[in-house]
């Protein structure tokens, strides 16, 4: 398929980006700096990544055993309801640990991040309800280039998801988060 004339949407190397092992190698001391060499972008970009660690790390392992509710025990799968939390998180690091096999390579551990709760109106069945909520914003762009030359790189737009904020899980598919939309005040 690379070698073929199709455009590829995403290309494999696009594809491969977007995974949480990629960007768990990508956040890596000096991986960056092959890639960019303007040391101010470089922290920027930095101050954006979440920790992202292997299994393979046994300091923050026995961190997120002592402490599940800092982590997020995350498989390479998309589409919600796959991540691992708190206490389900400490039993499988646990359980892991003594069967010592290569299912470690399956997850990364990632820093839980704790977004700003605020009170929201959601509809569920036809039904509206006040409750605690968060979102997340994703910006979509647009990239098409022929070998070396950009043809297009452009914002094309975002989606918001919201969910309430008691959920751990968040995709819309799956159930767990509802498509909305910005209010800018």
């Amino acid at each position: 398929m690379e070698q073929s004339c199709a455009i590829k949407c995403p290309s494999i190397s696009y594809q491969l980006v977007g995974t949480k092992k990629i960007q768990q190698e990508l956040a890596k001391p000096n991986v960056l700096e092959r890639f960019l060499e303007n040391k101010d972008d470089i922290a920027k970009l930095r101050k954006c990544f979440a920790g992202l660690w292997s299994l393979d790390d046994s300091n923050i392992v026995k961190n997120a055993i002592e402490k599940p509710e800092l982590y997020v025990m995350k498989p390479q799968r998309e589409g919600g309801g796959n991540n691992i939390y708190g206490d389900d998180a400490r039993e499988t690091l646990l359980r892991l640990q003594k069967e010592g096999t290569e299912a470690n390579a399956a997850y990364i551990l990632m820093q839980r991040i704790f977004p700003n709760i605020f009170p929201a109106i959601l509809m569920r069945n036809g039904i509206c309800h006040k409750d605690h909520a968060i979102s997340e914003l994703g910006i979509y762009g647009a990239y098409l280039r022929n070998k070396d030359k950009v043809i297009m790189n452009d914002h094309s737009g975002y989606l918001m998801r919201t969910k309430v904020s008691s959920a751990n899980e968040g995709g819309v598919v799956a159930g767990y988060a509802v498509l909305d939309s910005i209010y800018l005040v």
